[in-house]
């Protein structure tokens, strides 16, 4: 910036106040006011007609009347030449060009890695390799990570599943326990089972084993219902529970003159206590549907799991739950059940499975066979560690079904 010298000529007034500049930003507003307030266009090449006018008039002799000066016109606006171009600035490249999405389109800067295969082929040569070769998961690890997303699905709201049989005994308290803790391995909110079962309910002994819940203190549905009203809180609900992992738990009554008294009434207050800190809950109800606590329990369930066996017995009895519950105003929760059909007891190839499988599938939303293991047979502790491959699986493909249900 070229330095600014005060003009010695330029005097102050005599009685105004001397004013001097002490700093480069004075000198620097100084300057810019010495400069021209408007720049001169640059000129412009007249029109021919214009010009050999001017020409003419300056071959003549003027008179003395034309001597006169005429007002000067206002100068035309300059024209750029034609040769020089206007560049954008990188500014207006800026300006002009759409703003990337940086939540939604995140392919736009990082490249998407496949997932790692586990498993079979695919799994071996990603491991022999380091990596560098990934031929991406096989259609069954693929079919296990959409499972695993239904399950995980985020809901609005409190859930309820009510899984019934009309025979006991073939796997409805195990089928409980087992998609309980499906749903406590792969949602990120923890489940509630409750034992509803009329009958001295062993659904927490399943979870546990026998010798830790006898060990435990066994708080059972009786003492919540005698304490509802002070549970203001999880922390004050969780000391009439049973922790599984994450799978949260309420014991049904053993005793059975009182195992038998819990009423619809008493049963909706649970289920509304429960809808407050627990978004899937299970309602393990025991056989029959004509218990006191039933009609409490179907006008809250969202949908029903139906147990089911491969003896003959088994499959018309859970066509009959079906039908009654049509019957009897559920037409709706008949119409969404999901059938579960258990080889408990490995029957014999004497029974056509296909055949009760088609007996059952046309009244239902869904059936699913879940296979013969011992892990579930012997009527023991269920842990998913023990469980078969495809035991495994049937429990996902079941709860997967039950959250799918909830709309």
């Amino acid at each position: 910036m070229p330095a600014v010298t005060p003009n010695p000529s330029h005097q102050p007034e005599p009685g105004a106040p001397l004013t001097r500049r002490t700093s480069w930003a004075e000198a620097a507003a100084a300057a810019d006011a010495a400069k021209p307030a408007s720049r001169v266009p640059a000129p412009t090449r007249a029109p021919v007609s214009a010009q050999s006018a001017v020409e003419d008039s300056s071959t003549s002799v003027p008179h003395a009347a034309d001597a006169e000066v005429s007002p000067a016109l206002p100068a035309a606006p300059s024209e750029a030449p034609a040769f020089r171009r206007a560049r954008p600035t990188v500014a207006d490249t800026i300006a002009e060009s759409p703003m990337p999405d940086f939540i939604s389109s995140p392919g736009l800067f990082v490249r998407e890695q496949k997932p790692r295969p586990v498993g079979g082929i695919r799994g071996a040569i990603y491991s022999m390799t380091g990596g560098a070769w990934n031929l991406g998961p096989g259609t069954k690890q693929r079919q296990e990570e959409e499972l695993g997303r239904r399950i995980s699905r985020q809901l609005q709201g409190s859930y309820n599943t009510a899984v019934l049989s009309l025979k006991g005994g073939i796997g409805k308290t195990s089928t409980t326990v087992g998609v309980g803790l499906t749903l406590a391995e792969y949602r990120g909110d923890a489940p509630c089972a409750i034992d509803a079962n009329p009958d001295s309910g062993d659904l927490v002994e399943r979870a546990l084993g026998e010798g830790i819940y006898q060990q435990s203190s066994p708080r059972t549905i009786s003492d919540l219902l005698e304490n509802i009203e002070s549970i203001n809180s999880l922390t004050s609900l969780s000391r009439y529970m049973h922790h599984a992992g994450r799978l949260h738990l309420i014991a049904g009554e053993q005793d059975p003159e009182v195992s038998d008294s819990l009423t619809a009434e008493e049963y909706l207050r649970i289920r509304k206590l429960i809808s407050a800190y627990y978004s899937v809950a299970l309602t393990d109800c025991g056989t029959g549907v004509t218990h006191n606590a039933m009609s409490g329990i179907l006008q809250s369930a969202d949908n029903l799991v139906i147990a089911a066996g491969y003896a003959v017995s088994g499959a018309k009895r859970a066509r009959s739950t079906l039908q009654w519950l049509a019957s009897h105003g559920y037409q709706d929760l008949a119409r969404n059940a999901i059938v579960v059909i258990t080889d408990k007891d490995e029957v014999s190839s004497r029974v056509d499975k296909d055949a009760i499988e088609e007996h059952l599938s046309g009244i239902c939303r869904e059936l699913i066979a879940v296979p013969h293991d011992r892990g579930v047979a012997d009527g023991d502790l269920v842990t998913l560690d023990v469980l078969k491959p495809e035991t495994r699986r049937a429990y996902k493909e079941i709860a997967a079904a039950i959250v799918d249900g909830y709309r």
